[in-house]
């Protein structure tokens, strides 16, 4: 199955991106990328590789190779540009997050915003992980004139992992953890109907999903539609929307 994956050009989060990949792709799905005006690679978060302290807090040894691996991809290469997507030829679509200022080149676009809600109108798997899922908050449901998730249960990045993260690291690298003034969760509980449908998951800062364990991974699941908090969730994320696509 096909399974389209929109980027910016710079700054997204290598965990969210690389490890459903990685894992979509052995389960023998096709990835395919899109950019803005598509033709280059994109470029992932450089602080996720190196670290953002200390080189501390960045993205894990495994996501980290399967990055390396994804950049060597033909799809990954060479992606599509936003304007040029046929929602109807994917059975699947994927928005995975990132933090950086790179990042409001994606999470903004009203270009983009369009397609995701075409395809959200298709009834087929959606999958949003941690800032992806503001493009589903601010995509337009243009027979009800509201988001496209009013009316679901849905966790993203939590208010307290936002702040925590930019009061730990502010002294260094300044607003890099604030996207937005807003922070993440608010906007997106002011896109639902009813805010008791965001989920916030349990209280996790350090400990990550893995491969092989889910003890510390979150996710939430209504109908076609999957979400997940930050990277620690990337595995389990990644597999839930391998079993939604069947």
């Amino acid at each position: 199955m096909r399974i389209l994956l929109p980027l910016p050009d710079r700054d997204f989060d290598v965990t969210e991106v690389a490890v459903p990949w990685r894992l979509l792709r052995d389960a023998g799905h096709e990835v395919v990328f899109a950019t803005e005006h598509g033709g280059r690679p994109p470029q992932a978060d450089p602080l996720l590789l190196t670290g953002v302290l200390f080189g501390q807090l960045g993205a894990e040894p495994e996501p980290k190779e399967f990055y390396r691996q994804l950049t060597g991809e033909a799809a990954f290469q060479a992606p599509l540009a936003w304007d040029s997507v046929e929602p109807q030829e994917y059975g699947g679509l994927l928005l995975p997050g990132g933090h950086a200022p790179g990042m409001r080149q994606y999470l903004g676009s009203r270009t983009l915003q369009a397609k995701v809600a075409r395809f959200w109108a298709t009834g087929r798997p959606v999958g949003a992980i941690c800032h992806g899922v503001l493009v589903l908050a601010r995509s337009v449901d243009p027979a009800t004139g509201r988001s496209v998730i009013a009316g679901r249960r849905t966790t993203c990045l939590p208010k307290y992992m936002e702040r925590s993260a930019y009061y730990l690291t502010a002294w260094r690298r300044g607003r890099y953890y604030r996207t937005y003034p807003a922070y993440v969760q608010d906007e997106v509980v002011a896109a639902l109907d009813d805010p008791t449908g965001f989920e916030r998951g349990p209280v996790e800062l350090r400990r990550r999903g893995t491969a092989t364990d889910d003890t510390s991974a979150y996710v939430v699941e209504d109908g076609r539609y999957l979400s997940a908090r930050w990277p620690g969730d990337a595995y389990l994320f990644a597999r839930r929307f391998a079993a939604l696509l069947g």
